[in-house]
């Protein structure tokens, strides 16, 4: 089963007709999974720790959005697939989120580079951050971070085992000089995750 390849292939995505008779079920799969798989770090960052449905819905949801039929999908699964966590990884999505636009605007131009200051503890390791490559995180031209920002943490075996062990504090840390923050990853996340990722 693709699922346990960790890779969503073209044979996974559903007619559309077909995905409105389940799409009720699984959103509101997704809402409870978000329970486990969402945290703030600091009063303006969300962190959704992705697994393969939650990819899987992100690609349904954009083909029922702009009905591209299979040229879509190619660029979704290109775009959304590498976000698969592959067996030795965890990877989310990073929103900063601020309601007013101004205000989001300006807060934004002071954390230019924060791809590089996220990371999680757990166990005496410290897995840095590795943004998603497919495009720049923070703008040349005037330093400002891109409101969404999509990492990938890579795992050593020591580290899965600190992870799956329980013990410990884990940490998802973000040390970036103007946003300094760090979020426990609760125990039921760190189950959860491990069963899901690693």
């Amino acid at each position: 089963m693709p699922r346990d390849a960790r890779t969503i292939t073209p044979a996974d995505i559903l007619p559309l007709d077909q995905y409105e008779l389940i799409r009720t079920d699984k959103k509101q799969d997704a809402l409870e999974r978000k329970k486990l798989t969402r945290l703030s770090v600091g009063p303006h960052a969300t962190v959704l720790f992705e697994n393969w449905d939650s990819m899987w819905l992100q690609i349904q949801e954009m083909l029922r959005i702009e009905k591209g039929g299979e040229g879509q999908l190619a660029d979704e699964l290109a775009a959304y697939d590498p976000m698969v966590p592959k067996g030795s990884e965890l990877t989310c999505t990073m929103l900063f989120e601020i309601a007013d636009p101004e205000r989001r605007d300006a807060f934004l131009r002071t954390i230019g580079g924060v791809e590089d200051h996220v990371a999680i503890q757990v166990g005496g390791q410290t897995i840095r951050a590795r943004p998603e490559g497919d495009t720049e995180r923070t703008r040349a031209s005037d330093n400002k971070a891109s409101a969404v920002q999509f990492f990938h943490f890579d795992f050593t075996p020591e580290a899965i085992a600190a992870w799956r062990s329980g013990e410990g504090t884990a940490l998802l840390v973000i040390d970036h000089p103007n946003y300094g923050h760090a979020a426990v990853i609760g125990s039921a996340t760190r189950d959860f995750l491990s069963r899901e990722c690693f």
